[in-house]
C-alpha cells in the first residue's frame, strides 16, 4: 500500500512533536516536512524545519496542523492553491475565521475537530442524546481543565460540548452562551450555558457537563492521561480524510456517529 505523505506544521509545539513521535508508529504514513512559523536552524525530532510555504507543502498528501488560527489560515491559503487536505486540530478561530475555513473547503477536504479524541467524540455525542432527553426542565453547564500554557478559553472541547447542548435542543449555542468564567472555583447554574475554565499544571485535560433539574444532577465526564490520544486521532482523521471529495468534516464522520 502507497503511504501517505504528511506534512506537520506547528513541529514545536507539543501537538506538533507528538504527531511526529506518535506517526513512527503508523506503517500508513511518511512524513516529508515539518513547519514553523519561524527559521530554525537546527532539526526538530530528525527533521529539518521549514516555514509554511509551497515549497515545504508541495510533496504532502496532507497537513496535520494544530498551531494558531492565524497560522492555520495560512496554511489553508496555501493547502487551496496547490490541493492538499488538510485536517486542523488548531482552536480558538473567530467566527470570522470559521466562515473563511468553510469557503477553504469548498475547494478542498478539510477535517476540522476542537479534539480528535474518541472518548470525547463519544462524550459530545452522548450529551446530545442527554440535552435532549432531559429537556427544557434541566439546566446545564460545562466545566474543563487544562495545563497552564493554554491560551483559549473555553477550550474547543468545552464548545464541541456546549454545542452538543445547544444540539439537543434544537438550538444555536451563539444563542444560548452564557458566562465565560477563567479560574472560578464554583460557578452557576443558568437558562443559558455557563462555561469555567481552569488553566494549571500540565493537566492533558479534563471536560465535564452537568444537568440539574435542581432536585437532581446528571454529571458526563471525560479525562485525558495521554497526549498520544490526540495524535493518534489526528493520524486516524488523516488516513479517513486521504480519499474525500472538498468539504468539511469533522471526527463524527470519521467515527460514523449518526
Amino acid at each position: 500500500m502507497k503511504k501517505i505523505n504528511l506534512s506537520i506544521t506547528g513541529c514545536l509545539g507539543r501537538m506538533g512533536q507528538q504527531i511526529i513521535k506518535s506517526s513512527r508508529s503508523f506503517k500508513d504514513f511518511k512524513i516529508v516536512s515539518v513547519t514553523e512559523s519561524r527559521i530554525i536552524n537546527k532539526k526538530v525530532s530528525g527533521f529539518r524545519p521549514k516555514l509554511n510555504s509551497d515549497d515545504a507543502f508541495k510533496n504532502a498528501n496532507i497537513i496535520i496542523d494544530f498551531t494558531a488560527p492565524r497560522a492555520t489560515l495560512q496554511v489553508l491559503k496555501i493547502a487551496s492553491k496547490l490541493k492538499k487536505r488538510v485536517v486542523i486540530g488548531t482552536t480558538g478561530f473567530s467566527r470570522k475565521e470559521e466562515k473563511l475555513i468553510k469557503k477553504y473547503s469548498k475547494k478542498i477536504p478539510i477535517l476540522k475537530a476542537g479534539n480528535m479524541s474518541l472518548g470525547v467524540n463519544l462524550l459530545v455525542f452522548l450529551t446530545e442524546i442527554a440535552s435532549k432527553s432531559l429537556g427544557k426542565n434541566f439546566l446545564s453547564k460545562v466545566y474543563e481543565v487544562h495545563h497552564k500554557q493554554k491560551k483559549d478559553h473555553p477550550s474547543g472541547t468545552a464548545l464541541m460540548l456546549g454545542r452538543g447542548i445547544a444540539f439537543g435542543k434544537n438550538k444555536n449555542l451563539s444563542k444560548m452562551m452564557g458566562k465565560k468564567y477563567l479560574n472560578k472555583k464554583s460557578f452557576p447554574f443558568s437558562k443559558k450555558i455557563n462555561f469555567n475554565s481552569i488553566r494549571r499544571g500540565k493537566i492533558v485535560g479534563e471536560h465535564e457537563v452537568k444537568f440539574s433539574s435542581g432536585k437532581e444532577i446528571v454529571t458526563l465526564n471525560h479525562e485525558s492521561f495521554d497526549r498520544a490520544l490526540y495524535s493518534e486521532g489526528a493520524l486516524t482523521a488523516a488516513k479517513w480524510l486521504a480519499n474525500k471529495k472538498p468539504g468539511l468534516y469533522s471526527m463524527r464522520n470519521v467515527l460514523n456517529f449518526k
